[in-house]
């Protein structure tokens, strides 16, 4: 993890955790990490269970532009990426697994930024709509940031942790390449052998 915000909000969930997969979000006090809140955002499933922004710091919103609290997370990508991203956070969602990642941002006349994505799970019980908590952070800003909204996201490289809370973050970086899908914490190809339409004959 490059950022400090990135650190402090691990190192918080990680605390709080115990030993435990994940704490609840009734553990999370936004003022023990209150350096990091403008850094830091949390995700919520709607009612067809689609993760929606439930709360956007100042930083992370100033990053596009505008407010994105209620805006779906993976419509911050561009489009050939949204589904890995979906199956990606569900399974942080799903099965205690938290990841950082490094993302690459672009405007909408082709600026470039380079950012850090951690996504953390938080327990829930029934119906409970708060499922992860997370930090977007540039790991350099450039000048011209808060002048230019960035307009799309690009999933590069993925690092995540294990549900044992022993684990801490285990440095396994993958490339999530268009194409791919996510599925229980692998990344999976389409392709394989392929199955010949007929028997030939002798």
């Amino acid at each position: 993890m490059k950022h400090q915000s990135t650190r402090a909000v691990f190192d918080y969930w990680n605390k709080k955790r115990g030993l435990r997969p994940a704490p609840a979000r009734a553990e999370i006090n936004p003022t023990d990490i209150r350096a990091a809140l403008g850094d830091t955002f949390m995700l919520a499933a709607d009612y067809s269970d689609q993760l929606r922004l439930r709360l956007a710091g100042t930083r992370v919103c100033a990053l596009f532009g505008r407010e994105i609290k209620g805006e779906l997370f993976s419509e911050l990508f561009g489009a050939a990426g949204r589904q890995s991203i979906e199956e990606l956070v569900g399974v942080v969602t799903r099965e205690a697994t938290g990841i950082v990642a490094g993302l690459a941002g672009e405007t909408e006349d082709g600026a470039k930024i380079d950012l850090e994505l951690l996504v953390l799970p938080l327990a829930h019980i029934g119906h409970a709509r708060l499922r992860a908590i997370g930090v977007l952070v540039p790991t350099l800003p450039p000048y011209w940031l808060g002048a230019k909204p960035v307009t799309m996201l690009k999933l590069m490289t993925l690092r995540h942790t294990g549900a044992d809370p022993d684990i801490s973050i285990v440095p396994r970086i993958t490339a999530a390449p268009a194409g791919s899908r996510v599925r229980h914490g692998f990344v999976v190809y389409s392709g394989g052998r392929e199955m010949p339409s007929s028997k030939q004959s002798g």
